[in-house]
Order: structure tokens, then C-alpha cells, then sequence
């Protein structure tokens, strides 16, 4: 085995928490902002700014943005983002100790990434690819070709955990060894095996 490769969103972290603060910064319901916030996030994850995310989302949901709102929003939402699982942050140190060769796999807006690569769990990848930077995203075979090559290896020498099964359909078409995520002591029978 060359690489384990990690999903963040929700495999490393936690779900995010801050759809209700992200709504009241909004001015509007709970119901009517989340269909907003996930119908624009593929095209957020895949490169657009956080202007035209945010403007998207409001338009959808009925809001209008005041000057403050985009910096406000963005910054709440990667908060929402920035809880690691405790138990994947223990197998995240096991792996790296026992010298695996970690990558990350995410999608996820710019913002976020740059806020990713600041956190101290981000220097157990040794590579670490984000899909709005390279404007391709999971499920798309381009973004497990890109993946590839920046590691380096044959898709079957990597192993792949994502919570999508969409997203892990998509890395075992392009040849990875590709699991659904079940939590950190399923990763390590997993891996053990």
C-alpha cells in the first residue's frame, strides 16, 4: 500500500454546525437557507468565489447581502467546517507515526483550504489537493487522475475513505481501493486487512 487518502468533510471533521448561525446572519429561516447553501456548493467547491457563492445562496433564499455579509458568512462557515473528529485525528497521528504516506482528498471552497493548510493536522498530508484550486471535484475521474499523478502512484496503490458513496464509486471507476467512510476503528480493520 503507497497512500491512504482521507475526504475532510466529514470523515475528518465534524458536520458542520453553523447552517442556523449562517442563516440568521441572513436574515432568513433555517428552511429557506439550506436548500441555498447546498444547491451553489458544487460550483462553490469548484472554484467560484465566495462573492458569487454568497450571492448565489441569498438570491435563492430570498436575502440580500449588506457590505459586512460575504467576510461574515464565509468566516462562519469555516468555523462550521473546523471541528475534527477526535477519533480521526487519533488515527491521523497512529498512521503518521507508523510512516504511512497520508494525502487529502476535499472538496472545498478556497477559502477553506487556505484556512485548512494552517492547521496543524494538515501536516500529516504530504500531499493535500482541494478541487476548488484545481476546478475539478469528486466524483469527476479527473480530480483521482490529478490525484495520482501529484502522489506519484498507480491508483490501485492508493486506499481512499470518503463519506459519499457517490464519491467513492467515483475513486473505484478510476481504480482506487475506495471505502465508504464508517469511522476510525473501521479505517484501521480496513487498512489492517
Amino acid at each position: 500500500m503507497s497512500w491512504v487518502v482521507f475526504d475532510y468533510g466529514e470523515v475528518l471533521c465534524t458536520r458542520t454546525e453553523a447552517l442556523p448561525r449562517l442563516a440568521a446572519r441572513l436574515g432568513v429561516t433555517q428552511a429557506e437557507f439550506e436548500p441555498a447553501y447546498w444547491a451553489h456548493r458544487d460550483a462553490y467547491d469548484r472554484g467560484c468565489s465566495d462573492e458569487t457563492y454568497w450571492k448565489a445562496v441569498a438570491d435563492s433564499a430570498g436575502a440580500r447581502l449588506d457590505a459586512d455579509a460575504v467576510h461574515d458568512l464565509t468566516r462562519i462557515d469555516i468555523e462550521g467546517w473546523s471541528c475534527l473528529h477526535e477519533a480521526s485525528a487519533r488515527l491521523l497521528d497512529e498512521l503518521t507515526a507508523n510512516g504511512v504516506r497520508l494525502a487529502l482528498l476535499s472538496n472545498a471552497p478556497s477559502s477553506f483550504a487556505r484556512f485548512a493548510e494552517r492547521q496543524p493536522w494538515a501536516q500529516h498530508f504530504r500531499v493535500r489537493v482541494f478541487s476548488a484550486d484545481v476546478h475539478c471535484a469528486k466524483p469527476d475521474p479527473e480530480i483521482f487522475d490529478l490525484l495520482t499523478s501529484r502522489l506519484g502512484a498507480r491508483a490501485d496503490d492508493c486506499v481512499f475513505f470518503d463519506d459519499r458513496a457517490v464519491n467513492v464509486e467515483g475513486a473505484r471507476a478510476a481504480g482506487l481501493r475506495a471505502h465508504v467512510w464508517q469511522g476510525a476503528d473501521h479505517a484501521r480493520r480496513v487498512l489492517a486487512g
